[in-house]
């Protein structure tokens, strides 16, 4: 091949290669001056893009607000206060755009629990967050396995997750809180003492294996035992949520849990979240650049309920000491637990899920309540009058 030849070949495609370049970029600049150009948190990226057919029916500010909303919400009283106020709106295009974008990722209604036939007896399960760990099915896990999906084929208008902050103390959300289609509690939190601001219905809820050392003391005694016998037993048909396979240390605490559900016959669904759930979870967030050590029960309950409920509540998340009025808030609205948010050592991070869940909140893809229901439900009926 003529030197010349070869040398006009090599400019042509180059030169070609510049011109792909310079498309591609002003392909990106013309993206990014259209989603606002965020570099923290690029929240817009949790509502997949929508087709141009469907682009007229989507508020255009819906994917330039959120990245604003939780790259500047800060964690003061005027920011926070106003998530209560009376003036939001289900924005029900938004809601079915998200839950869209989640089943790229998992589809709960699967993941919620692993199946009877897809394990047996004996067989050997490396844990999720422990890979080096492993552990075996026992008799007893397998007999509760369920032979279909505890949520297969639900679907709700209203449903309320319940977190276990202090904030819902002096709520007088518990009437309100039941009142929801579906209601989804966290960690088998105490109801009896509380029903006034908590509520009593529970149709899903979940039980971290710690749950049994921290608050029926390891059921070192009849005492313990009975207590938390009864607390089973107060679920009456609801779905009981194991993540059984998490992490090694609480092997022999399911054990307890699951002899004592067969020896009494008690009236609840098992489930246990398939070994995939947490890391699906914790993708889809990552991916929209909601940066998650690992997801807390609320975040992973809220991106499940997505699939099963149209329009969701959340009550009692409120990762800070001081309330919005700057009153102190407890822990868990149930014990006397200090905040310990700001630990390095934590596997969560709480603040940032709340910045995210309130960024999605301003947008009425979800509500976020943190005040008074009765105060709520005043400002509502003087809104009527």
């Amino acid at each position: 091949m003529p030197l010349v030849f070869r040398t006009l070949l090599f400019a042509f495609v180059t030169l070609l290669v510049v011109f792909l370049i310079i498309g591609d970029i002003a392909e990106v600049e013309e993206e990014t001056a259209s989603t606002g150009h965020s570099k923290k948190t690029n929240l817009h990226l949790l509502i997949p893009k929508p087709h141009r057919k469907n682009t007229a029916h989507v508020d255009p500010t819906a994917l330039t607000n959120l990245s604003k909303d939780i790259n500047h919400l800060n964690p003061s009283c005027n920011n926070t206060a106003r998530l209560s106020s009376n003036s939001w709106t289900f924005n029900k295009t938004l809601s079915k755009l998200i839950r869209k974008n989640i089943l790229r990722f998992l589809d709960p209604e699967r993941d919620i629990s692993i199946l009877k036939g897809t394990l047996k007896p004996g067989d050997i399960i490396h844990y999720v967050f422990d890979r080096h760990s492993t552990t075996n099915i026992s008799e007893n896990l397998y007999r509760l396995l369920p032979t279909a999906s505890p949520m297969k084929n639900q679907h709700h208008r209203r449903c309320a997750i319940v977190g276990n902050s202090g904030i819902l103390l002096n709520s007088s959300c518990g009437a309100e809180i039941d009142s929801h289609d579906f209601v989804i509690r966290c960690n088998l939190a105490p109801v009896a003492d509380y029903y006034q601001d908590v509520g009593w219905r529970t149709n899903l809820v979940t039980m971290n294996p710690s749950v049994v050392q921290r608050a029926f003391q390891d059921l070192v005694s009849d005492e313990w035992r009975d207590r938390f016998l009864q607390r089973l037993q107060s679920l009456s048909g609801s779905v009981l949520w194991i993540p059984a396979f998490m992490a090694k240390g609480g092997e022999e605490r399911v054990e307890w849990a699951l002899r004592l559900i067969l020896l009494h016959t008690v009236d609840v669904r098992t489930a246990f979240p398939s070994l995939r759930l947490l890391h699906a979870v914790r993708g889809y967030w990552l991916t929209n650049n909601v940066h998650i050590k690992r997801p807390t029960t609320g975040l992973l309950m809220y991106t499940m309920a997505t699939r099963f409920c149209e329009e969701i509540h959340l009550y009692g998340f409120w990762p800070f000491p001081l309330d919005p009025q700057g009153r102190p808030v407890k822990y868990h609205y149930y014990d006397t637990l200090k905040y310990e948010y700001t630990s390095s050592s934590s596997p969560h991070t709480m603040p940032l899920e709340f910045r995210t869940l309130s960024a999605l909140h301003r947008q009425g893809a979800l509500r976020l309540h943190t005040g008074s229901c009765d105060v709520e439900r005043r400002q509502l009926e003087l809104q009527k009058n």
